[in-house]
């Protein structure tokens, strides 16, 4: 990201500000809210701390990558914890130790080797597995919703999921704000309930101000529970999808861009929780699911994260923990909805998968491999798993389409290699193909207006290690 004074940066942030970047920014509500709703209710998480860090954090995190890189609930965490009913000292040991062991892979490198070394369909597997899931918990979210409408379900029904659909899938290719417009109507719903109706839900008040004053230290055991129990299934999901992931989606949305490095994605995981989790703030990562629904619905730029944080961070400020009775209130059917559709997105990027191979038995060979990865993920709900389901497959393949000899050559340069691509994240491995890529038709177009049909196809020699040797 070339770094500008700071009255250029406001310059561009201003040309950058516009309905689309704001409407990109709600694009991760699907996920961010359920989760975060049900980890407060419970008081697993601390929400005035989540509010504050998980605000400060996107606001660092868009001017430090550029793109909208969104700041997620570690989701493996959190499903064990809400299962489990953990405590908050648990569930913060679980976030303190992924954070410290993906920040050692990201300040050593040994995450870049992942994310060289992993063949394309592995990644694309994954992307696809994450938004079978998302689309999954989209309808976890509404399963007993009834399309019978009466007084107690006038703002949360079937009938509300049908026309929210529609209107999304009408907009998809327009300019218009679909997500904001349906967070905003959430938000009149979740306000009417909370203040014109019979209800159990606590109402928002400012107070004299609300501050970070949780101080979470786990004992040894907690730390153990928290780490075996919650940290370990979540720790591949971290290192594949929050980083390798991320940053494949992130060549191929913003290909004009600098690249983002594992390594330094990997290091703003691990600070996020080394920091916030002393505070009760909800274990977080980034992820390539919530930029594909940040994208879908707008946003083009950092512009959108740092809105968002912001709002977060005055809301930390203002009401704090009094804010669960409004999420609480806050209708899912619009956020099933928006979890659908930033399912849909994360899932169309495998659609360049085969665009740069011309080889047919290549080409079903890597189709195989992606769904044998997304399969497996889908199937266990377990990242890992797919993960070394598709590197088995893609080794078993390989060795039955290039022979054992040649198998054996591939091999032997890749391992060469790993001191090179360790020094140099930058380096260009051997057999280096050319990538196509999905870029905007105007550099300028990310962070304005230009919806994602502008795009063009165009074909950019590959000058990343991220597309070497294993493509063979």
């Amino acid at each position: 990201m070339k770094l500008l004074l700071p009255a250029e940066y406001f310059k561009q942030f201003k040309k950058n500000l516009t309905l689309h970047e704001i409407s990109g920014s709600l694009g991760d509500l699907g996920t961010l809210l359920p989760i975060m709703m049900s980890l407060a209710i419970g008081g697993q998480i601390n929400l005035t701390s989540t509010l504050w860090f998980t605000g400060i954090w996107n606001i660092l995190s868009g001017i430090c990558f550029g793109v909208p890189v969104c700041v997620q609930p570690m989701k493996a965490i959190a499903a064990v914890v809400l299962t489990k009913k953990m405590s908050i000292q648990e569930n913060m040991s679980a976030g303190l130790s992924v954070g410290a062991l993906v920040f050692f892979l990201g300040i050593t490198r040994t995450i870049h080797l992942i994310g060289t070394f992993t063949p394309t369909p592995v990644i694309k597997g994954l992307q696809l597995g994450t938004a079978v899931q998302l689309i999954i918990k989209a309808h976890n979210l509404v399963a007993k919703l009834e399309w019978k409408i009466d007084g107690s379900n006038w703002s949360d029904n079937n009938t509300w999921i049908l026309l929210s659909f529609l209107f999304v899938v009408i907009c998809y290719h327009t300019r218009i704000p679909s997500a904001l417009i349906l967070f905003l109507l959430g938000l009149i719903f979740a306000l009417v309930i909370l203040f014109t109706t019979d209800n159990h839900y606590e109402q928002p008040s400012v107070g004299q101000g609300h501050y970070p004053d949780t101080i979470i230290v786990p004992n040894a055991e907690q730390f153990r529970l928290g780490f075996l129990n919650a940290g370990l299934g979540q720790l591949p999901l971290t290192s594949l999808n929050s980083v390798i992931a991320l940053c494949a989606l992130i060549g191929d949305l913003f290909p004009t861009r600098k690249p983002a490095s594992t390594s330094h994605v990997a290091m703003s995981v691990g600070v996020m929780n080394l920091i916030g989790c002393w505070f009760g703030a909800m274990p977080v990562c980034h992820g390539s699911g919530g930029l594909a629904g940040q994208y879908r619905f707008g946003a083009r730029s950092e512009v959108s994260v740092i809105l968002l944080g912001s709002v977060k961070w005055i809301l930390g400020i203002l009401f704090g923990s009094t804010l669960v009775g409004l999420l609480q209130a806050f209708p899912t059917s619009f956020l099933a909805v928006m979890l659908f559709i930033s399912g849909v997105e994360l899932g169309s990027a495998a659609r360049t998968l085969n665009e740069d191979v011309e080889d047919d038995t290549k080409r079903r060979e890597n189709f195989t491999i992606m769904l044998l990865t997304t399969g497996s993920l889908v199937a266990y709900s377990n990242d890992g798993i797919g993960f070394c389901a598709g590197l088995v497959s893609a080794a078993l393949l390989a060795l039955q389409r290039l022979g054992l000899k040649a198998w054996l050559r591939e091999l032997k340069d890749g391992l060469w290699s790993v001191p090179s691509v360790w020094r140099n994240q930058r380096v260009v491995l051997p057999v280096a193909e050319e990538q196509t890529s999905i870029v905007a038709s105007d550099e300028q177009s990310y962070g304005t207006q230009q919806s994602q049909k502008d795009a063009t196809v165009v074909v950019e020699e590959n000058v990343n290690s991220n597309t070497s040797i294993h493509k063979k």
